[in-house]
Formats: C-alpha cells, structure tokens, sequence
C-alpha cells in the first residue's frame, strides 16, 4: 500500500487573506533597488529582512569578505533551501561601474520569493509568466550574488570615477608615471579633467554646450587634452603617462577565471594568476562544490545584448546540442527583452579572432557544465536608434560625431542632464588650470536612468525564470507490487527525468569527468533484500527538450526518441518491512521513496519525495 506525492508539490494553499499579508510583508521589506542603486549598507538591509522574515525560503550566507571589510552575500532561495536540486545561478555586478546589475539580482530574487508566497498560484499581476514556467521555477534552487565586487562598486557610488573591479592594486614591479583618480575640486565626483592644449585630440561641440568629441581637420580652436580627474603618481614633473582603465587597480574580475587563463600583457587585467583575487576564488570554490548548478546569468552592463558561448571558439566548432539550447534561450531573449543574443567569438571579440581570457561565463559553461551566458544590461545604443553593425562590439566603438550629438541631446532630454557634466575652472597641483567636470558615464551610459531601471528588471527576470524551466527533474515512483511465493515480493520503480535537459544538463557537460551518471542505492529495513544489489547504475536520463533547429522538429520527419528519460528497476525481497530506493546525481541532488512489504504493508506505508 503506497501514497505517491508529486516530485515537488506547492506549498499547501493559504487563505487568500494570509496570501496577501505574506504579500504586504514582502512590499514593505522593499528597499527601493528598481528605481535606484543601493549602497552596500542597504544592499545588506535588504537580504538579511528577507532571510529573516522567510527563514524557511531564504537562506543567506558570504562567500568571503573583501579586503574593504564587505561581505560577498549570497542569496539562497527555495523551499527547504539546504535541499540540494537542480540550480541556477545569478550574478552581477563584478564590475564596479556596472551598478544595475544589482538591482537586476535582488528583483530576481524577490520575484522568486514571491512566487512562493503566493501558495502556488501565479501572482494576477505576472501575466508575463505562464504557470508552468513559475511552477519550474519554486522547483528549482536559486543562488543569487547580487554584488561580486562591493568594494568597487561602493566607490563607484561615492566618487562616480572610472573603475574596472576592486579599488586596489597588487602590483610589486617599479611604478613609472600613471593617474590616480581623485576628486579635484571637492564636488565629491572624480570624473575628468579637461586642459587646453594646441595639440589638443578633442573639442567641445557647440550642438551640446560641455560634450567633448574627437577633434576633426576642420575644427578651430580651443582644443583640449582629456584625461582622468585625479594626479599623475609618480610625477618628475613633465611626463604626462596614458590613461588606462587599469592606472590604478590592476585586476579585471571577468579575465581572473581560470579557463583559458593568459596572463598580461596577453590579456590585460588578468591579474597575477587565476583566482588571485578573493572574490573571482569565493565565487569559483562556491560553485565548484555545487555541481547542482545548470542554469548561470552573469549581469553586467551596458549594451542591450546578452552573450552566450563560445568565447574562444566559432559556432561551427560548439557541440549542436549546446547550440540548439542556446537558440531556444535566444528565442526567449529576443521575446522577453527585446535584447539580441550574440556569439562571444564572433560577435563580442574586441579584435577580431582575438578570443578574451578568463571571463566567467567560459568557466562556467566550459568547467562547470552550465547554461551560461552575459547580459549586458541597458540598451543605449537602440534609445539613440543607431544602427547594428555586423559585429554587435563595434557598437562602442564605431561612434560618428553625431552619434555623440545625438547622446549629448538624448542625455537632455531623457536623462535630466545627469551625464554631460558642466566644467568647472581647479588649479591642478601638477598641471596648473585645468577644468573638471564633463562626462560622468556612471549616469545614464553604463547605467540606465532610474525610471528606466525597473522596466528592465522585470524583463529580465522574465527571462531568467524561463530558462529555469529548462533545468532537469527528478522523479522517482513506486509502481506496483507483486507476490511472488516463498514470502517474496517484486517492487518495482520508475526512475524518470520530467525536465527538459538532460541530467547531466548541457550535452557537452556530459564530458566532464566529475558529472558522474545517476545510481540507486537500496536499502532494506526489515527483510531481506534478494536483488539487485545495494547499489544500482542509473546512468543519465535525457530530458524531452532538444532546443530550436536540432533536426526534431522536421517537419517532414518529427519522432520522438524511445525510452530515453525513464528506466524501470525492479527489487526482489523477502519477508516483511519497508524498503527504501533513493536516487541521487550530482546534478540532480537526490529523491528517494519508501514503500512497504510483506505484512507491512497491512500497515500502510507512505512514499517519501
């Protein structure tokens, strides 16, 4: 006598007035984060009112703490949140300037919650999300690390200055002349420093009082030299060094991953090895003991595009299985956000066949199996309706002067003047009169207006619960029962995959050597078991998803594959007890049933998911 319960029931309905209390207590923890960037200070308020208003939904625990005394906080969202299953992961803000990102991660993880407070029902106002598809997503796990680099991104809200990563620089080797950044004139914003220069390489266009743009042949003075807002290190008081994005911090968190590593001058910014920094290591230690990781969503910003695999290599040359995912992803992307999808390699590369190294989607897609790709957050270039080039990363640079025109204006009448900056008059302790001011890009370039913020988080979490619905399922069943003489009795079980990619998630990941096949494991309380043995080989179970354009939606020849995502096990045992088949993989985590026996089962027995 057995009772089946579903792999992942709802949570049990609530009244409708406990839903919508649960509901208010979740509105009232908000902390603003869709329409502004939070500090590190309300980024934590935020996480630990979740964790301890939902301790049985929302774990939260640090990765590591930086050198600046921040925690790497970790959102982990689900019913019975230690229980491992199928995961995804999401991440932002690794780079400092890239602040949206953020809020991006924690609407994610409130949408999520939601979803489960809301008693198994799809909240009325998401008319966005089907019911299967938040249904997939309460089943699945979620990690969330809304802020890789809190360091640096609390130096960017502070002092508004150019920053890759961390505000910190390891290097040993002797210092020839470089820039500091540093708030010249006491605003409180360390922008750039505009000085005039008859060799000047820019000019301030009369279209846009205070824009600077590339200076041309038939331009008339002033002209200017621009460089960062801050003081030459060392200084012998002549040599004016080249700005570098890496001037004064050395690191890129996204070329300090440790596939396809290169290291400088290579791959500038990858620091002194891979994982030398804390917060690339915290993240890579964390996801490497979690195998149960098939979805990855790496946040940055800017551009309006998301990036998927491979980095180091052209389509021809990826596994079609993978492929075939990703242009369902894409499909979805393309619905949900409007954003294209594009091949890190031939279309995000910043020299042609010139492959970047050590970013985190290739370590999280090549090492670790996982569905992986970027969104850069913030489509700016279609707000100015500039056009497509063939390569989506010509889009920076491929800027006329009436592209800059045209954001100077947009930046007026959208943006509240927030990005063009006016000039202020500083005498320079090094360079003598300079002007500070122009463009501050943290405010409307690598990052959206407020009012846009919201729009976009929605769109993307759309999205990313979509692709949660991929994510495999374990189910495990107890069949029938039959006598069979001599006080023994054939159990029979249905091991099945119900989700739609494999369980060894994405086909190439089925190469990697720790993504070991399911096995059963038999144990028998009271009785004796006869067969088979304790430990039984699964072996992976496919999903019935195959992606868009893999050849099985033919339409001249469409077929299912056999019996593929099911296997039947069969147990032999005599006398009387209850016998116990637990399943377990590692991406998958582990089921198991219990069923009854022999006289026992006069007794009832329950079946235990």
């Amino acid at each position: 006598m057995t009772q089946s319960v579903p792999p992942s029931a709802p949570p049990e309905a609530s009244a409708p007035s406990q839903v919508a209390a649960l509901r208010e207590e979740l509105r009232a923890l908000h902390r603003g984060f869709r329409s502004r960037v939070l500090t590190y200070a309300e980024m934590t308020e935020q996480v630990q009112a979740w964790s301890a208003a939902f301790p049985s939904l929302v774990r939260l625990s640090s990765l590591a703490q930086t050198e600046g005394g921040r925690e790497l906080w970790l959102l982990t969202i689900g019913e019975q949140p230690d229980r491992i299953r199928p995961a995804f992961w999401v991440d932002a803000n690794m780079h400092a300037m890239e602040l949206c990102g953020s809020s991006v991660a924690l609407s994610i993880a409130e949408d999520v919650i939601q979803l489960h407070l809301e008693a198994g029902r799809v909240p009325a106002e998401r008319n966005d999300l089907s019911e299967p598809v938040a249904r997939a997503a309460r089943e699945a796990l979620w990690y969330v690390l809304p802020r890789m680099s809190p360091d640096g991104a609390e130096e960017v809200i502070r002092s508004g200055r150019t920053l890759r990563s961390a505000p910190r620089d390891a290097r040993l080797e002797p210092r020839m002349p470089r820039w500091i950044s540093r708030d010249m004139d006491g605003d409180g914003r360390a922008l750039i420093m505009r000085v005039k220069d008859v060799a000047g390489d820019f000019v301030e266009t009369p279209e846009v009082p205070g824009l600077m743009v590339p200076r041309n042949v038939d331009d008339v003075e002033p002209f200017y030299k621009i460089y960062p807002e801050g003081v030459i290190e060392p200084w012998d008081g002549q040599t004016v060094p080249d700005p570098s994005l890496f001037s004064d911090n050395d690191t890129d968190l996204n070329r300090n991953f440790p596939y396809f590593w290169a290291p400088e001058p290579e791959q500038q910014g990858a620091g002194r090895f891979p994982l030398s920094e804390l917060e690339s290591r915290a993240v890579v230690e964390f996801t490497t003991a979690h195998p149960n990781i098939i979805g990855w969503l790496n946040l940055h910003t800017f551009g309006g595009v998301h990036i998927r695999p491979r980095g180091d290599k052209p389509d021809h040359e990826m596994n079609p299985g993978d492929l075939a995912l990703y242009r369902q992803v894409e499909a979805w992307a393309n619905e949900c956000t409007g954003y294209p999808m594009v091949s890190g390699f031939e279309e995000f590369t910043y020299e042609p066949n010139k492959p970047l190294h050590g970013d985190a989607t290739d370590y999280a897609y090549h090492q670790r199996g996982c569905l992986a790709w970027v969104c850069e957050l913030w489509d700016l270039f279609e707000q100015l309706s500039l056009p497509r080039p063939k390569r989506f990363v010509d889009r920076y640079t491929h800027l006329s002067r009436a592209d800059m025109i045209s954001l100077g204006r947009w930046d007026a009448e959208h943006n509240e003047g927030r990005m063009v900056r006016p000039w202020n008059p500083v005498q320079h302790p090094q360079l003598g009169e300079v002007e500070v001011g122009g463009l501050d890009p943290s405010r409307g370039v690598w990052n959206p207006p407020p009012d846009r913020i919201a729009g976009i988080c929605r769109e993307q979490s759309v999205l990313a619960m979509q692709v949660s619905a991929m994510l495999p399922r374990l189910g495990v069943d107890h069949v029938a029962s039959t006598p069979l003489g001599e006080d023994m009795t054939a159990l029979d079980f249905r091991i099945e995959n119900l989700g739609y990619v494999s369980t060894y998630g994405i086909p190439s990941a089925k190469e990697l050597s720790w993504n070991i096949p399911l096995v059963a494991e038999v144990r028998c309380h009271g009785g004796s078991l006869v067969s088979p043995r304790p430990r039984v080989d699964v072996g992976h179970l496919e999903g019935w998803g195959r992606g868009l354009f893999s050849g099985s939606d033919s339409l001249f020849y469409a077929r299912s594959r056999g019996s593929v995502s099911r296997r039947l096990l069969r147990c032999v045992v005599r006398g009387s007890g209850t016998l116990e088949l637990l399943v377990r993989g590692p991406r998958v985590g582990e089921r198991s049933v219990r069923c009854a026996f022999g006289s026992a089962c006069a007794l009832g027995s329950t079946i235990e998911k």
